[in-house]
């Protein structure tokens, strides 16, 4: 009958046990921070009552195994700094009370499966820090109540999905060191909640859209090292509450908003521009 096993931080070695997946009553697993190796068991798909998975922090290996689709109950699932390889199961997106899904700092390859975006619940999705490759799917911006999204450190390709401003909790957007090409959407303005906006490190192209300018709550804005061009728009001299403004390593012209002079983490000095 036991319900929860939590042995994070104990030095822990060796493989997980196969045996894991008879704890029919389960319902937090966390082994996060420990010295736990080998692949992931597929029996773990048979804890039917799992809302909680925390195996971050460890050296585990091998692949995501496709079982996992099967915990019906489950809300958090954290596989945070492992050496998980292969591809992202698309079996995740069976997960119907998925809150929260970690895959930072991993090696997983491949396309991020299109039903990432099938749980409704969805509210954390981290990708960040693998080997991702191909184009973001636009069906990331279905869970309406996704509040973080971030895929930084990738090799991810393709235009950035304009469906991702129908997100209206999103408040951290981050998919800066990727090869993403293209315009920045200007539906990326509807973010009404969002406080950080990180695009710099892609090639990224054409003017910064005056719609950016909406995102009064926007605290970090980075738009370096890409190839935009053109003027900054008037509008974005609305965004009062930038605490980060990087725009060096693009092909941009005119001057910036005045009241950048006071944003404490710039690059404009490098960015060859002057304030309005």
């Amino acid at each position: 009958n036991l319900a929860a096993l939590e042995l994070a931080d104990n030095d822990l070695t060796g493989a997980l046990p196969p045996g894991l997946g008879n704890l029919a009553n389960l319902r937090n697993l966390n082994l996060r921070d420990n010295y736990l190796t080998g692949a992931l068991p597929p029996e773990l798909g048979n804890l039917a009552y799992l809302q909680n998975l925390d195996l971050s922090g460890n050296a585990l290996s091998g692949a995501i195994p496709p079982e996992l689709g099967n915990l019906a109950n489950l809300r958090w699932m954290d596989l945070l700094d492992n050496g998980l390889s292969g591809e992202i199961p698309s079996e995740l997106g069976n997960l119907a009370s998925l809150e929260a899904l970690d895959l930072r700092s991993n090696a997983l390859s491949g396309e991020i499966p299109p039903e990432l975006g099938n749980p409704a619940n969805l509210r954390w999705l981290d990708l960040s820090g693998n080997d991702l490759s191909g184009e973001i799917p636009s069906e990331l911006g279905n869970p309406r109540g996704l509040e973080r999204l971030r895929l930084v450190s990738n090799d991810l390709s393709g235009e950035i999905p304009p469906e991702l401003g129908d997100l209206p909790n999103l408040g951290t957007l981050m998919l800066s060191d990727n090869a993403l090409s293209g315009e920045i959407p200007p539906e990326l303005g509807s973010l009404s909640n969002l406080w950080a906006l990180g695009l710099a490190d892609n090639a990224l192209s054409g003017e910064i859209p005056p719609e950016l300018g909406n995102l009064t709550n926007l605290e970090w804005l980075y738009l370096d090292r890409n190839d935009l061009s053109g003027a900054i728009p008037p509008a974005l001299a609305n965004l009062n509450n930038l605490t980060t403004a990087l725009i060096s390593g693009n092909r941009l012209t005119g001057c910036y908003p005045a009241v950048w002079d006071y944003v404490s983490d710039n690059d404009l000095a490098d960015s060859g521009l002057k304030s309005c």
